[in-house]
Parts: structure tokens; C-alpha cells; sequence
């Protein structure tokens, strides 16, 4: 196993697949039946639960996996020593989960299986013995031969213990595992797993032991960790070795190509040291390179140990193209991220894939979708699954477990996490970035979602960035979403929008991107958890309206990155999760519900974009000249169009006239009552400006004073006072550019809306001064009529003006500030 060829090939290879060591008998063990059954249920057995090695990029020779029957009980109490448990349980299967055989929630268990330790491994007066595990949810305490050899909190995060001081003298060993898991209950990171899921988002808990078990001998001074950072300004790997009692000890790297010698270098332990590369060949999803790396820790006079690793070459970071709008780039270039919302749940293993083809189906069927991305969701993998990401080529974005929504979050009847909570998510945060600095895949780390259990998000972000300057933070996905906040910091600006797709625009400081959207559903007959059940964002009658609706939705992605600057887009999502049938696959994974070769298609069309997306953008139509506007209306007691061009409003309900800011006005009732020019005057899906002095009689109410139908039953925008905010707006569906103080009723303000689409922004100036501003694009095409005094909402009229409007002017052009202010002055 000393080249990532064989790396390459570890699902068949021998030498990954280790032994089981001296596994307990599976007397009394049988598989459960899940509500769904995978292709691979029926694989799984005492004899292969899980067999490859289990950390490829810290890798050795020699090794025992101890997956595999172990007895089992649940419930607390004192170690179990020496006693035989009632019950068998496949490891590493959560006790939740069909595959464990046990299949039901336990908050405390133990675990016990004895193992015997080859002699040729001389643990004790040539090695010391390790046993590792994966990943334990969520306290767990270990013993062997009744003496306590560690201690773990964090059900994400791998740990091992050295047990070589509490090892009888040849023969069988006893392991003793117990465990502690609140779920829910405790505060701590849990991701979607709930013991009582409140609706069909939250989905079964997996307790206990949930990844690979396995031991291996080390040398006394011996390595724990592989930090490779590539550096492609250098055209360097940057290298940290970390081991355990041989600090300063020398390490010489070696790296190959194909096994073919490619370059050397000596450093010390536990300090960076860098490997020069000529002409490195760069890791990208069009071409996933991965050149190996063996390892030698050399401590003169005591040990050497030997581990095998690999890396990959490639940058991440932000850059403004010829348009002027900054964006994520992969190796320097945009490369748009189109990729999928991977929970990471199984049917039958529930946190657990059944085998590791099942694991890599997921990546790579994702993979020959067409998507380059995978939004790992709120869940932590087994390091294997990393390695396919790495091995296929996808880009990962990887989201940290939120801690239990009930536990956190903007709302202020919500309490937020204890000070040992946030201390708790923060040590768990630190271990995940450490233990997956190496993987290539990996391009950017996600603290938050949506705000489930957020506290001080722009501090944390800050954090992570300090931990890992080497990758893009995004500070809390779905910030526009729910409870979350948004302090500025991150690199990343992250909008849901369910169906959407939205149109997030990006910043001077960040790249915009939809984190989720999608969540396209259809309930395929034989394939569902609980048969009728199942919900979706969308319910799709048939796979044909499924596939349409998809492209359609990517068309619309496609349309955002070519002229809003978005950098990707993650759809909800892959496979169905249990009730939540929004997947591309049933959670069985054994249908793919759209059409493949159209969903492919349209998903490989818009990353294809991505070669033109960053050139420059061509200026609007100039415009009509002069502040008259394409549509005048003075309102002095009639209701000509001033402009020349004939749009005279008609008066609906029968408004009154009154005294203006300048002569006459138009009195709306703010129940009924508005004015219809009859006709669509702005081209909305370009640069336009509308301006209008206004007056309220009251508030508390949303009133709109001029807007634009569109046929799907909703304005494109209103120059409105926003009930929300307590303040007048330029809004659209789902931006608001505020001004900045509350209005007074009884007075004259002079509102002006304006879309520049160049710079893909909304504004809004009160009395001649910009005093908010909104990021919006693309504008849609509103071919409605332009009206004044009311909006259109779900379809229906709405938003009705309660009080006077006086000279309404409606523009082809985003006037400048010149302008406006002039416009303001004109009418005073």
C-alpha cells in the first residue's frame, strides 16, 4: 500500500481489507429489516461490516479491524467487566439502525468483544498497540481488561487510545465501550438526528458506535496527523507532520506520480516544512490528480514509522472577473459550483452507508449527473468518504452539525447555547477542520445553517478562517433564512430560497451563492419510508413534470450566474431522506426519478457557463434623456400622462382629489382605491427608475405607491413603506432597500426606486439622498400594467396606498444621483 495506486484500488484490494481480530461470535446476532432495503442490505454480515482501512490518508501496513459482533446491552451502570452482555450488535452500525440487528434508540449502552494481538506485532517491547475509532455519537468511555484506557466527547470526530499499559500478557483481551447519547436532550452537535422528529426535515438518530473500529501497532515515536496544504504560488505542498514523542524528529517525504519518483524533501516533525513540485498537475473535477506521498518518521536510536498519504494541488479563493463581480475560482480560474444538498442518511445503516461501494454510489452517481459539487449537509463523514470526493473529483462544501435548533437562534424566545455549549461546538468545530486539512475535495468550511443553534456567527467565522486560511468560510448558509445573522465576516454570501432558484448578488468582500433551493418532490410507489407520507417543497405529479420543472429551475441558475455574478447553486437534493422525498433518487437508492440524460444535460449547460460568465457585461439602452420620463403624472386634479406618450391613468373605486405638495393629489382610501396607467411602461428586466412624492395618512400597513404586475401574480417591484421595517422601501419579492428612519404621517417625502442591473443593486433615495440599497438580479420581465396606489400579491390586489400621492414619474434608465437630487429640488 505505498502508492495511491493501490490506494486506488482498495475495494479489492487485500492489503486494505484487514482481518477481523478475533471477533466474538454472531451466535444470537440477526440483520433487522429496515422500512426501505439498499441494493447492498444483504451484504452486509459478521464477515465484512465494513473491511477497507478506514483513514487512507494516514495509512499503515499493519493493522486489524475490529468491526464485526460485538455483545451488547443498553442502559448505564458500572463497566461490565468480565461479564458476558445479553444481546449482539453489529459494529459499526448505529443501534438505531437495521444493519446493528438491535434497531431501537438507546441513551446509554455498552459495548464488549475481546480481540487477541498478533505476536509478530511485539507491542510492549517494540510497538505500542492503538485502537481507533471513527466515530462514536456521542460520549464514550473506553476500557480494556477493566482498566480505563480514554475518554471522548463529540460524535463527529475520531480518537484513539494506546492501550499497550493495559494489555495482559498473551491472550485474549477484553474491549469494553460504553456510551452516553442525549440526542436532542444535551445541547451538543447533532445535525438532523432527533429521537422525536418534529416534521419530515429531522430524521433518525444513529447512537453509538458509527464508524470503523480497528487497532494497529505504532512505533514508540510514531505519526498521528498529516497536514498537506497545497500552495500554488509556490508551487509548493505545504507539510506538517504531527506525531506523537517524536517532536523534532526527522521526516523525509517522498511523492510520487504514478509510482514514479517525483520529488523528496526532509523536515522536522511537528513543524511545516514545504515540498517543492515542477509543474505540478493540478487536482480540478474536470481532472482529479492525486499524486501519493509516503511518510518516514526516523527518531535515531528508538523507532521509525511508516505511513502512506496522498494530496492534491489546487487553490480556492475569491477574484473579480472582466464584469467586475467577485467570485469564487478554482486554480484562478471561475468554475461555477453546481451540486447537490448530501445529507448523508441511509435506510438501513441510517448515519451509516451498508458497504463502501454503497458510499461511493452516492459521490459518483452525483458525479455522472453532472454535478462538480456536494454540499455535505450537517453531517460529518467517515474519512473514506472523503477519499472518493478527493479520488472522483467532486468539490466539498462541508457544513459543521448544528447543534439542536431548540437550542439557539435569533429569535428571542429561543434561548441560545450555554457558554459550555458554545465552548463544546467550538472544540468539536476545531477537531473537524483539523482531521480534514488534507483533502483536496474539501474547499470550504460552514459553521451555521439557517441559524439552527448560531451564536456570535461573525466570531466563529473569524475563527475558522484563522484555523484554515486556506479555504473559503461561509458563515452561516441560509443567512437570509429563518433566525440567522448576518455580521459581514466569511467569505461567502449564502441565500436559501425554496422552490428559487434565488439571485443572491455578491459584494466587494464576498461571492454570492444559493446554498439551497431545489427540493422538486415525487413519491415513487414501492420506495417510501412511510408509504404517502412523504412532502416535498414542490409535489410533482409524474417523473416527466419532475424533469421539466428541474430544467427549467437550472435555467433560471444558469440565467443568475451569467448575470448576477452568482457562483453556485445546491439542490435539494440527492436521495430522498426518510419522509422528505425531494430527491433526485428514492432513499433506497435503487430509482432516479427524472429523466438522466436531460438532468445531466442542463446541469453540465450551466457549469459549461461559467467559460463566459465573468466577461464584461455590455451597458443598458441609454435611456430616454430629461426628467420627464417615459410616463408622467402630475395628479393636479386629472390623470394625463405628461410625458407625450398617452399612458393617461384610469381611476379604480372612485378616489378623491386633494391638496398637493405641488397644486393638486391623488386621495387613495388605502382599501380599494388606485390608479391604472393601462399599459406596462418599463422594460423591468433592464435599468428603470421610479419616483413619486407621497404622503401617508396612517401606517401599520404595507402600502405600495407605484408598482408593475407580473403575470405570475406578484409585483416586480414596489416604492412602498414596508410595514415590516417601519420604513419606506424600494422592494422586490424578496429584497428590500430600506431607508433609514421611520416616516411621519401627515408629511411629504419624495421617494425614488431605482434597478441598476449592471450593477445587479436596488436603491432607494428619500428627498434627493440614497438611503438604502439592495443586491437584485436578475429583473424579470413584468409585462402587467404599471399602476399606482396599490400592488399585486399571491395573485391578488393588495398594499393599497392610505393617503395622497403627487408627481409619479416613471424612467427607461437608472437616473443618477445628480438627477435625482435635481428631481427633488424641482419639486420643492
Amino acid at each position: 500500500m505505498r502508492a495511491l495506486a493501490l490506494l486506488a484500488a482498495l475495494l479489492t484490494s487485500a492489503s486494505l481489507v484487514g482481518p477481523p481480530a478475533a471477533a466474538a461470535p454472531d451466535g444470537g446476532w440477526h440483520r433487522g429489516t429496515p422500512p426501505l432495503s439498499t441494493p447492498w442490505t444483504d451484504q452486509v454480515g459478521p464477515d465484512n461490516a465494513l473491511p477497507e482501512y478506514p483513514r487512507p490518508h494516514l495509512a499503515r501496513d499493519d493493522w486489524r479491524n475490529l468491526n464485526g459482533v460485538w455483545q451488547f446491552a443498553g442502559g448505564a451502570g458500572a463497566p461490565p467487566t468480565g461479564q458476558q452482555l445479553p444481546e449482539r450488535i453489529l459494529v459499526p452500525y448505529p443501534v438505531e439502525s437495521a444493519l446493528s440487528g438491535i434497531q431501537r434508540h438507546e441513551s446509554a449502552m455498552w459495548y464488549r468483544r475481546t480481540f487477541t494481538v498478533p505476536r509478530s506485532w511485539r507491542v510492549g517491547s517494540e510497538s505500542r498497540l492503538m485502537i481507533n475509532f471513527g466515530a462514536v455519537d456521542y460520549q464514550a468511555t473506553v476500557y480494556v481488561n477493566g482498566k480505563q484506557v480514554a475518554a471522548h466527547q463529540g460524535g463527529y470526530d475520531s480518537f484513539s487510545a494506546d492501550v499497550t499499559d493495559a494489555l495482559r500478557p498473551g491472550g485474549e483481551q477484553e474491549l469494553l465501550v460504553g456510551v452516553v447519547d442525549p440526542t436532542e436532550q444535551g445541547g451538543q452537535p447533532i445535525g438532523k438526528q432527533r429521537v422525536n422528529p418534529v416534521n419530515n426535515i429531522l430524521y433518525t438518530p444513529s447512537s453509538g458506535i458509527w464508524q470503523t473500529v480497528w487497532m494497529e501497532p505504532v512505533a514508540a515515536a510514531h505519526i498521528t496527523a498529516v497536514d498537506a496544504i497545497p500552495d500554488l504560488a509556490t508551487n509548493s505542498l505545504r507539510l506538517t507532520v504531527h506525531s506523537t514523542g517524536g517532536h523534532g524528529a526527522e521526516v523525509v517525504a517522498s511523492v510520487k506520480d504514478g509510482g514514479r519518483p517525483v520529488a523528496t524533501a526532509q523536515g522536522r516533525a511537528d513543524q511545516e516544512f514545504r515540498i517543492p513540485l515542477r509543474n505540478p498537475k493540478l487536482w480540478s473535477p474536470d481532472s482529479p490528480f492525486l499524486y501519493d506521498l509516503d511518510l518516514r518518521l526516523i527518531d535515531p536510536g528508538r523507532s521509525r514509522d511508516v505511513v502512506h498519504s496522498y494530496f492534491g494541488m489546487r487553490s480556492i479563493a475569491l477574484a473579480k472577473g472582466a464584469d467586475g463581480k467577485l467570485r469564487t475560482v478554482l486554480n484562478g480560474r471561475f468554475t461555477f459550483s453546481l451540486g447537490t444538498l448530501d445529507q448523508g442518511f441511509w435506510p438501513d445503516g441510517i448515519y451509516t452507508a451498508p458497504t463502501d461501494q454503497a458510499l461511493r454510489f452516492d459521490l459518483a452517481q452525483q458525479k455522472s449527473l453532472g454535478y462538480n459539487t456536494v454540499r455535505k449537509h450537517i453531517k460529518v463523514e467517515p474519512q473514506r468518504w472523503y477519499y472518493w470526493a478527493d479520488k472522483l473529483g467532486l468539490m466539498v462544501w462541508q457544513d459543521m452539525p448544528a447543534m439542536n435548533v431548540d437550542f439557539g437562534s435569533a429569535k428571542p424566545s429561543e434561548p441560545r447555547p450555554t457558554p459550555q455549549a458554545q465552548q463544546q461546538f467550538r472544540t468539536e468545530l476545531h477537531a473537524m477542520i483539523d482531521q480534514h486539512l488534507s483533502h483536496p475535495s474539501i474547499v470550504q468550511w460552514v459553521p451555521f445553517n439557517e441559524g439552527w443553534g448560531e451564536f456570535d456567527p461573525a466570531g466563529v467565522a473569524d475563527q475558522v478562517k484563522a484555523w484554515d486560511p486556506s479555504r473559503l468560510v461561509n458563515a452561516n448558509s441560509g443567512v437570509n433564512c429563518c433566525y440567522s445573522f448576518d455580521g459581514g465576516n466569511g467569505d461567502i454570501y449564502d441565500d436559501h430560497t425554496y422552490v428559487g432558484p434565488g439571485s443572491p448578488t455578491p459584494s466587494d468582500t464576498r461571492a454570492a451563492v444559493e446554498g439551497e433551493f431545489g427540493g422538486l418532490g415525487l413519491r415513487v410507489t414501492g420506495h417510501e419510508w412511510q408509504p404517502g407520507k412523504g412532502s416535498s417543497y414542490e409535489m410533482e405529479p409524474d417523473a416527466a413534470t419532475l424533469t421539466s420543472r428541474y430544467v427549467q429551475l437550472l435555467k433560471q441558475v444558469k440565467e443568475c450566474e451569467l448575470k448576477c455574478g452568482l457562483s453556485a447553486a445546491i439542490y435539494t437534493e440527492p436521495t430522498d431522506v426518510e419522509n422528505e422525498v425531494n430527491g433526485l433518487f428514492t432513499y433506497d437508492r435503487k430509482v432516479l426519478k427524472p429523466d438522466r440524460a436531460q438532468i445531466t444535460a442542463v446541469n453540465r449547460e450551466v457549469i459549461a457557463a461559467s467559460a463566459h460568465a465573468t466577461d464584461p457585461v455590455p451597458p443598458p439602452p441609454p435611456g430616454t434623456p430629461g426628467l420627464t420620463g417615459t410616463g408622467a403624472w402630475a395628479l393636479d386634479g386629472n390623470t394625463a400622462d405628461s410625458s407625450g406618450r398617452g399612458h393617461d391613468a384610469s381611476l379604480v373605486n372612485a378616489p378623491t382629489w386633494t391638496e398637493g405638495h405641488t397644486a393638486g393629489a391623488l386621495q387613495l382610501n388605502g382599501s380599494n382605491q388606485w390608479a391604472d396607467t393601462g399599459a406596462s411602461i418599463l422594460d423591468t428586466s433592464t435599468d428603470f427608475t421610479v419616483a413619486a412624492w407621497v404622503k401617508l395618512d396612517r401606517t401599520g400597513r404595507f402600502s405600495t405607491a407605484v408598482s408593475q404586475d407580473r403575470p405570475d401574480g406578484i409585483s416586480e417591484f414596489f416604492l412602498q413603506y414596508s410595514a415590516a421595517d417601519n420604513r419606506f422601501a424600494f422592494s422586490t419579492a424578496g429584497t428590500r432597500a430600506l431607508a433609514k428612519q421611520p416616516p411621519q404621517t401627515g408629511v411629504w417625502y419624495h421617494l425614488v426606486g431605482q434597478y441598476d442591473s449592471r450593477a445587479a443593486q436596488t436603491r432607494l433615495y428619500v428627498n434627493g439622498v440614497l438611503e438604502g440599497s439592495s443586491g437584485y438580479c436578475p429583473g424579470h420581465v413584468a409585462p402587467g400594467h404599471t399602476v399606482i396606489g396599490r400592488a399585486l400579491y399571491g395573485g391578488n390586489q393588495v398594499d393599497f396606498w392610505p393617503g395622497a400621492l403627487d408627481q409619479v414619474h416613471v424612467y427607461d434608465r437608472a437616473l443618477t444621483s445628480a438627477e435625482i437630487a435635481q428631481l427633488y429640488r424641482a419639486g420643492t
